[in-house]
């Protein structure tokens, strides 16, 4: 029986599909697996138990990540489930800023009396201008990045996107019309809008900045629906204030946002739909599931892809382990040492970490087992 811990509210779509093998409650305390939305895991103490966190949304700067690599627990997350939301509210805040929209509904609900004829003569204040023929800038290209282009190029915009580390199958699921640029400093002075799909980490902190803001066009419309710190807050007020930058749409409201009327603050709805979460709650589950039962790796942010499908050899071993030269002949000869046949095996790495699956048609002790297996560089071993 494995238990299954979450800490935020998860999508019973996602829920139910866990068998009767499993049981989910809100205790940690000896869970194997850990569901979550955005509950902050930094400063909680992780259970020895543990094997697998699984994150039902993109983002995992509320999981430490780091400490779960050293300890061999798998952190997943759901890219591409609230792809469709998100490119959705980034095509609304082009239209909003394009519009003045927010301006305009905000203007009209201060009207008291004699409304229709203030309405008439006032309204050309809030007078906006089309987005057909614009050109809109796409900072990512992951599964949201190229779902806002293509639908922002069927909606008549001209679409430049950027993305240095562009998987095939974004590749393959990019318009063919839409350009691609060979560096962010040449597709930002062609923009009318610039929208951000970037994960947030050392490299892209205040990716957007002083710098990057003086090469856009004067009066250039902004979005940011990826982490605030991906802006740098400053530059960016002082961009509005100048008037390079027409209008801010962020999910992250702050203070100096709110008091900001060239700023269209949305409170982080980016990926709230009830389609959204149900869709990031299956992924998360199915492949909880998987990697407790059969041992596969599939969308984790520390360990490597790797799969041998449904496990149906006597046993299989996986073993969490370092990137190092010669390890997998390591792993290969102590089990040879103890007379272990290997029937299937597959082997990935990841950066600094890697990862091995090995089905066996004999029995093993898995004690022995993890003591022979004991070695520098090895993480962690476990016999499914």
């Amino acid at each position: 029986m494995y238990k299954i811990a979450t800490l935020n509210k998860i999508s019973s779509k996602g829920l139910e599909r866990f068998s009767d093998r499993y049981t989910v409650s809100d205790n940690t305390s000896d869970a194997q697996g850990i569901l979550l939305r955005s509950q902050d895991m930094h400063s909680m103490a992780l259970p020895e138990s543990l094997l697998a966190i699984a994150r039902a949304g993109a983002g995992v700067n509320n999981i430490p990540v780091d400490a779960c690599s050293k300890k061999g627990i798998v952190v997943f997350n759901t890219p591409g489930a609230n792809a469709n939301a998100v490119k959705e509210l980034v095509l609304t805040g082009i239209l909003m800023s394009a519009r003045n929209v927010s301006s305009a509904i905000a203007w009209t609900k201060t009207l008291t009396e004699d409304i229709s004829k203030t309405v008439e003569k006032n309204k050309s204040q809030f007078a906006g201008h089309e987005i057909k023929g614009k050109v809109l800038g796409v900072v990512g290209l992951g599964a949201i990045g190229v779902m806002v282009a293509n639908a922002a190029e069927s909606l008549g915009m001209h679409v430049i996107g950027y993305d240095p580390y562009m998987s095939i199958q974004s590749a393959h699921e990019l318009s063919r019309t839409v350009e691609v640029s060979e560096s962010l400093d040449l597709l930002l002075p062609k923009c009318d809008y610039i929208t951000i799909h970037v994960p947030f980490m050392e490299n892209t902190k205040e990716l957007i900045n002083e710098k990057r803001f003086s090469l856009m066009k004067d009066g250039v419309c902004l979005l940011n629906f990826s982490r605030d710190q991906i802006v740098s807050e400053a530059d960016i007020l002082n961009a509005l204030e100048t008037g390079k930058v027409r209008k801010y749409v962020t999910d992250f409201p702050s203070e100096k946002f709110l008091c900001n009327d060239k700023a269209i603050c949305i409170p982080h709805l980016g990926a709230s739909t009830k389609e959204s979460e149900e869709n990031c709650a299956r992924m998360a589950v199915d492949q909880m599931m998987d990697y407790l039962e059969n041992g596969n790796i599939t969308n984790s942010v520390n360990f490597p892809n790797c799969s041998l499908g449904i496990s149906t050899s006597m046993n299989r071993i996986a073993v969490l382990n370092k990137n190092v030269p010669a390890m997998l002949g390591k792993i290969t000869g102590i089990l040879a040492d103890m007379n272990i046949n290997i029937s299937d095996l597959n082997n990935r790495s990841k950066g600094e970490l890697a990862y091995t699956l090995i089905d066996i048609d004999s029995e093993v002790d898995e004690v022995a087992l993890k003591q022979a297996l004991n070695v520098n560089g090895i993480i962690s071993v476990r016999v499914i």
